[in-house]
């Protein structure tokens, strides 16, 4: 395609994206954005690059909600993709045998944090791989309860439902869901009940959510020895792209353990890269006893979902399983995925300091950002009425992923009033730069 830059022909959505889009009100379940902030009807992409029906050319920052990790239509994905088309696509892996599945799940057992032997179960999507470690912590721990923290995502179907907390709309009308869940404050630095500054006092955040877990909870309502396992994303995603201080999880990890209960790491959205390491709990030096992955596992060319655990913790024949886990076409992009972004993890690194300083810039620039926080390729803009109330400016933030958009930037937005920027892991600096100077202008026409 050789794009330098957003080429926008017909401001979205055009006469084409609107017939589709209407289609799409009447035929299709909906359970995304509303089509007057993200009027976006794509038909092909290449690289970082999306065009819409109406020849509109977009530059990505939402890759596919953190999925598209190496750009749209990766050649050496691709490559691999084909190759296994060629010999076959389904094995039923959960009934059969097949190398390519071995093949994966040795190098994700080899790659994910933790010096212990480790197992595989593959599924096709995140909600499954969290279904798969409730049950696998509940079936080796014999026990039944699970804490998860407020603002977490995990997942929309019943199990991972209830682990979910980051928007009532999710669990509006389902109720009950699993019993058996606990919620607990995750440590926001930038919003939390005790209205610390977890910048300031990082320390503090986390000893009061310790605090909370140990006193409050284990002694007033759950006893800790019938808790399974405690469920966190690293980085929670929905909630806000809100990054724990540093100390959260090793404190995390050694307070739970003394109750022999299991931590589940969520890297659903934030792994395969996304923070400048294959897994984003890899920041915080901790190995967690479980571990769910999906989206940019095979970068949004097949659906693929994985639990990774601890050896001992495995179930036995029959008491889980699926029809498609282990899919040979999907194993082989994943592999040639996994491959891929280790070789540009550097890429995400140098990039890193360039969002930090861009967004950290803008912060200082205009009152309506009041957070900006992030780690790698995974950032987060948060909008507010008032810096001293932070309340709220959900109309800000609407209106710049719109403003972007009618600029050729793709965003998504996320948590109460949040954007996210979360472009692909090989994009140039040129590219990324690009993107940022319309992330302004998008900033500088909503406020006005």
């Amino acid at each position: 395609m050789g794009f330098s830059k957003p080429l926008i022909k017909t401001p979205p959505p055009g006469p084409k994206a609107k017939k589709i889009i209407e289609e799409h009100r009447e035929f299709v379940a909906t359970t995304t954005h509303d089509p007057e902030i993200l009027p976006l009807v794509i038909e092909r992409g290449e690289g970082p690059w999306i065009i819409d029906v109406d020849g509109n050319v977009y530059l990505d920052f939402s890759t596919g909600v953190s999925v598209t990790n190496l750009g749209h239509r990766n050649k050496n994905v691709e490559k691999a993709i084909l190759e296994q088309l060629s010999k076959i696509w389904h094995a039923a892996g959960t009934d059969f045998y097949n190398q390519v599945q071995v093949e994966l799940a040795k190098k994700l057992a080899s790659i994910a944090p933790g010096d212990f032997p480790k197992k595989v179960f593959f599924a096709n999507s995140g909600t499954e791989s969290v279904e798969a470690a409730l049950k696998l912590s509940r079936y080796s721990t014999r026990r039944k309860i699970f804490i998860a923290f407020i603002a977490a995502f995990h997942g929309r179907t019943m199990g991972s439902l209830s682990l979910t907390a980051s928007k009532p709309v999710h669990k509006r009308n389902y109720f009950p869901t699993m019993p058996g869940v606990v919620h607990i404050p995750y440590p926001n630095p930038y919003r939390n009940p005790w209205h610390i500054d977890g910048y300031e006092n990082p320390d503090e955040l986390v000893n009061r959510v310790m605090e909370y877990l140990e006193y409050w909870v284990f002694q007033h309502y759950v006893p800790p020895e019938e808790v399974a396992a405690v469920i966190a994303e690293p980085i929670q995603g929905e909630g806000g792209y809100v990054v724990p201080p540093k100390n959260f999880f090793p404190t995390l990890k050694k307070t739970i353990e003394k109750y022999g209960i299991l931590l589940i790491d969520d890297e659903v959205q934030m792994g395969m890269g996304r923070t400048g390491k294959m897994f984003a709990i890899e920041h915080f030096n901790t190995a967690p006893d479980i571990i769910t992955l999906a989206k940019a596992l095979a970068n949004g060319a097949l659906p693929i979902g994985a639990t990774i655990f601890k050896k001992e913790l495995d179930f036995e024949p029959g008491a889980h399983s699926n029809t498609f886990g282990g899919h040979t076409v999907a194993c082989a992009a994943a592999l040639a995925t996994i491959n891929e972004i280790e070789k540009i993890l550097p890429n995400v690194e140098r990039l890193e300091k360039l969002f930090k300083e861009t967004l950290i810039g803008l912060k200082e620039k205009y009152q309506p950002i009041g957070d900006v926080r992030g780690l790698g390729l995974a950032w987060g803009i948060e909008f507010v009425k008032d810096r001293k109330t932070r309340e709220h400016d959900i109309r800000i933030r609407n209106n710049v992923v719109r403003e972007a958009l009618k600029r050729g930037l793709i965003l998504l937005p996320c948590g109460k009033s949040t954007i996210r920027l979360i472009p692909p892991l090989n994009i140039t600096e040129e590219q990324a730069k690009i993107g940022l100077e319309i992330l302004e202008e998008s900033v500088k026409a909503s406020i006005l």
